[in-house]
């Protein structure tokens, strides 16, 4: 069947249709994670304004705030992931968790504001499955470096990791409300936990 003379074809309209789609939903997830980074408590018609899309538009990609909160983490996961993955995990334990906390800590604390906007949202168990990955790299490496005499032995790798994890997200805190800047902040987080964890 022919389209009538200056229509695309159907197939045409649905393939741009799609596009379009696709284009706001990244655009709104875009926006989720830059706004959510600054304003953990931003709302759903905040997030639209940011991505420029209309309130229906946003509710048609995500229909609820827990929706758009895992779809942002799960991206910002990714994101993590793909940047962590080229990090050399050979050499001394000291110096690869240094490596780790310097190259990670721009996604680290984005994704400490995305995880408080998240909390009592998004299933607890969802959320510490979501960061199990991450967790394991830095639970081996510390147990790694706990046996080769790098790392303190008095404490357990599991209580060591829990540990990294809330100065991590303490120092998101803190340069969220503008008491540390980012830069301060990795050199801050890399000279406390290299401190904690020294034998």
């Amino acid at each position: 069947m022919t389209s009538p003379r200056g229509t695309a074809p159907p197939s045409t309209r649905r393939r741009a249709e799609r596009a379009d789609a696709q284009e706001n939903r990244l655009r709104i997830l875009d926006a989720a994670r830059r706004l959510l980074s600054r304003e953990p408590s931003a709302t759903m018609e905040d997030i639209a304004h940011e991505a420029g899309v209309g309130r229906m538009t946003l509710y048609g990609h995500y229909r609820t705030r827990a929706i758009l909160l895992t779809a942002a983490l799960e991206q910002a996961l990714v994101d993590g992931e793909k940047q962590l993955s080229g990090i050399d995990l050979g050499g001394a334990p000291r110096e690869v968790l240094t490596r780790l906390l310097t190259s990670s800590w721009a996604l680290v604390a984005e994704s400490a504001s995305l995880l408080t906007a998240a909390d009592g949202v998004v299933p607890a168990d969802q959320l510490k499955a979501m960061h199990a990955e991450p967790a394991l790299r830095i639970t081996a490496l510390l147990r790694r470096g706990q046996a080769e005499g790098a790392f303190r032995r008095d404490l357990s790798d599991q209580w060591l990791g829990s540990a990294i994890h809330f100065i991590l997200h303490g120092a998101a805190t803190e340069v969220r409300n503008g008491n540390l800047s980012q830069d301060e902040a990795a050199r801050v987080v890399v000279g406390t936990i290299d401190a904690m964890v020294r034998p």
